[in-house]
């Protein structure tokens, strides 16, 4: 178009963009990742991710808490199987007390008698030797068992003691002889339940807009639990 020529009445022409005004209202504009929009949808799906991760580990502790709470009122009798038995003279022999007291394993001929023979599974476990005499402890989450040696009579006493599902289930809530691999569930499910938490307290801040409530609930959950601790529990 040169610059006679004549623009109709009632046409828009269209402007060419004014580039600096662009770049102006760009740089007036939030990150993304400023944005509460950005940190809402994150903390949302965060929440939503370690709240699956810890939900069955939740419920469990959170019964389990009862549970331990109220153990001396919970009755259970617990089952006790004793079983004696001899070690062959041929198995016997291989049985050598170490020359100082101490740990140390069981020949593997006396651990598969024992499999074999008494039922127990001590393989891989260490005796502990007082004198002439092997203990192995079989401890275990809601019982316990153990087994004695006489290296000199081969006379082997083995006791089993069952508290029941209920001890069973307190044992796994505060991990005891649970092993490795329940450990690093019970690592995982505390990160887990962690990270539910302080998503859940942002996810609180981002929408405490016109929930005049939200706070002071919170303030509560905190300020209650000090209270009790200082004037009921010593």
């Amino acid at each position: 178009m040169n610059e006679n020529t004549t623009v109709p009445s009632g046409v828009l022409l269209k402007q060419p963009p004014n580039e600096a005004g662009v770049t102006a209202e760009r740089l007036r504009r939030k990150p993304h990742w400023k944005s509460r929009a950005f940190w809402l949808r994150q903390m949302r799906q965060w929440h939503w991710i370690s709240a699956a991760i810890s939900l069955v580990g939740m419920l469990l502790f959170a019964a389990t808490g009862i549970t331990l709470n109220h153990a001396s009122q919970i009755g259970s009798k617990p089952r006790i199987v004793q079983k004696e038995a001899n070690l062959p003279a041929g198995v016997r022999q291989q049985l050598q007390p170490p020359a100082v007291n101490g740990r140390l394993p069981l020949p593997a001929a006396v651990s598969d008698w024992l499999s074999a023979n008494v039922g127990v599974d001590v393989r891989g476990r260490e005796a502990e030797w007082t004198g002439k005499e092997a203990y192995i402890g079989l401890p275990r989450p809601g019982g316990d068992a153990w087994v004695t040696i006489d290296s000199t009579s081969g006379d082997v006493a083995y006791e089993d003691t069952d508290r029941g599902w209920v001890a069973y289930l307190n044992d796994l809530h505060k991990g005891r002889n649970a092993g490795l691999a329940w450990s690093l569930f019970l690592d995982a499910f505390a990160v887990a339940c962690v990270l539910f938490c302080l998503t859940g307290l942002v996810l609180l801040h981002l929408n405490a807009v016109g929930r005049p409530s939200t706070w002071p609930i919170v303030a509560a959950g905190v300020v209650v639990p000090v209270i009790l601790l200082l004037i009921f529990v010593h």
